[in-house]
């Protein structure tokens, strides 16, 4: 689970100070030189050697225009992590990366909080610039170490990389215009085949351009409708929207002892579900806006639909009414800040062979912040989550007998994920212990009681032991064709992973 960093008494849309108008101009003039970089610096115009070069300068200018001087951090940690690149053996180099990107990711944001007293600009600057490395140090090695035992899933074989990047192409990855202040985390092939102009014709060629016959002419499609009729008029709802209603619905009056004593517990249910979703609109300009950037630069472009008309969701970040109309925790989170939850998947919750979930959602307070709500909110995730698969495994089947069944069933899940979603993040927005473990206790931590019972009374083995169970008991002839159907998945899977 992964939620942007915010800061009491920070501006509604960038934690820390008075940066919210830098940080909005900037991301304008990114958007006005992406539009110009495809125009006039397009693959077919200029190498990638001008391409990586223009966006690395234009990427380090709007960091020191919106940053300051902070933005010497995103030099301090290319340097290092490059560095464990060179010098590291290609077995040992994700390990000393980890190591090296996660501490000085901690150790600015403990000197953020408790040295500069929430003075920096924002952690999220640190966070993100953490992520990305990371990302690619991964990625890196997932092509050197893991090669040698042929340890690679088909989704690690199209993130490898066959070769040491250039300090250009690394420099370029990690602080180009496009991504340096929102993000959002993308694959290095990705973005290396944007600048060298080969991915088009590798997702045009995967789907044949939406048309079995051929018979659509093959040109590169244009990103301006969906920048100009979706991104742009998404950004203007979602800013509106919260710009008028965040000040109404603060989230610290739910744990006000007026509020609490006086009010009905069916209405302040009521009261924080419209304090969460007053609160969202914020994240949804952000993210959106970054991807109206990507998208203007071509860099979202992502194949085709089956009737013709091209996808530009290469690096979305969120899909808002799969978020709001959410019917479990799991669909919520998995359409919320997604780069970030696929780059967590990869990283962690698959490598990891012992409670994957918890490890997950511990990296992620870690990535966030050293802020206390951070780690109740994530505790509070896992026990969530767990609870919400118990009863998915448990109680949905005796509902998919019809289909008012199921209908009942999505209206009863949907108020609940929503209920459980708000309840969980209270102490991220919250942040510190004492108001955080009053809001829990004046519901009286119902939530958190209802989920251990959930767990207790309907377990629920994990999946890669019940897949492993279950393969281990069929017959043989029945465990190839399992095999055979779970390939299939994968690649589907696959596929949808490199489409997200």
């Amino acid at each position: 689970m992964c939620l942007p960093t915010s800061t009491p008494g920070s501006s509604p849309l960038l934690p820390g100070g008075n940066r919210p108008v830098n940080f909005v101009a900037c991301q304008l003039f990114a958007l006005l030189m992406a539009v110009w970089f495809r125009l006039y610096l397009h693959p077919s115009k200029t190498s990638p050697f001008v391409r990586h070069v223009v966006a690395t300068l234009l990427g380090l200018y709007l960091a020191l225009f919106c940053f300051g001087w902070y933005s010497v951090h995103f030099l301090v940690q290319s340097g290092l992590s490059y560095g464990v690149m060179i010098f590291a053996s290609l077995e040992h180099m994700h390990k000393y990366c980890f190591i090296v990107t996660l501490g000085y990711l901690i150790l600015c944001q403990i000197t953020r909080v408790y040295v500069f007293d929430y003075a920096a600009p924002t952690t999220h600057t640190f966070t993100r610039l953490a992520s990305r490395r990371y990302n690619q140090r991964v990625s890196v090695c997932l092509c050197t170490g893991l090669t040698r035992e042929g340890q690679l899933t088909p989704s690690q074989k199209y993130l490898a990389i066959s070769r040491m990047p250039s300090l250009l192409e690394y420099l370029s990855y990690n602080c180009n215009f496009m991504g340096i202040l929102a993000g959002p985390t993308c694959s290095y092939n990705d973005y290396q085949a944007f600048i060298e102009g080969t991915s088009y014709q590798r997702r045009h060629q995967e789907n044949a351009n939406g048309k079995e016959n051929g018979k659509v002419k093959q040109n590169e499609p244009s990103p301006k409708v969906r920048v100009a009729g979706g991104d742009l008029c998404t950004c203007a709802i979602s800013l509106t929207t919260y710009l008028s209603l965040y000040r109404l619905l603060p989230v610290d009056y739910a744990i006000d002892d007026g509020f609490v004593r006086s009010t009905p517990v069916y209405l302040q249910v009521v009261y924080l579900y419209l304090a969460m979703l007053a609160l969202r609109p914020k994240y949804y300009f952000v993210w959106t806006l970054a991807d109206a950037i990507n998208n203007a630069a071509g860099f979202g472009f992502n194949g085709y639909d089956t009737d013709g008309s091209p996808r530009w969701d290469l690096i979305s970040n969120l899909r808002i009414l799969d978020i709001e109309f959410a019917t479990s925790f799991k669909l919520f989170l998995d359409n919320w800040n997604i780069q970030t939850a696929q780059w967590l998947k990869r990283v962690c919750y698959e490598r990891c062979p012992v409670n994957p979930t918890a490890a997950t959602f511990l990296l992620s307070a870690m990535w966030h912040g050293v802020y206390p709500g951070y780690y109740l909110t994530f505790v509070t995730g896992i026990g969530m989550t767990m609870a919400a698969r118990a009863v998915r495994h448990n109680i949905r089947p005796y509902f998919l007998v019809s289909d008012s069944h199921k209908r009942v069933y999505d209206v009863l899940t949907w108020a609940c994920t929503q209920v459980a979603i708000s309840y969980t993040v209270v102490p991220f927005v919250l942040l510190a212990v004492g108001p955080s473990l009053k809001f829990y206790s004046s519901w009286y931590f119902c939530l958190h009681l209802l989920c251990l019972l959930v767990v207790l009374v309907l377990p629920v083995k994990s999946r890669r032991r019940q897949a492993r169970e279950e393969r281990d008991g069929l017959p043989q002839d029945a465990a190839r064709g399992e095999r055979r159907h779970h390939s299939s998945t994968d690649n589907n899977c696959n596929q949808r992973d490199k489409t997200t």
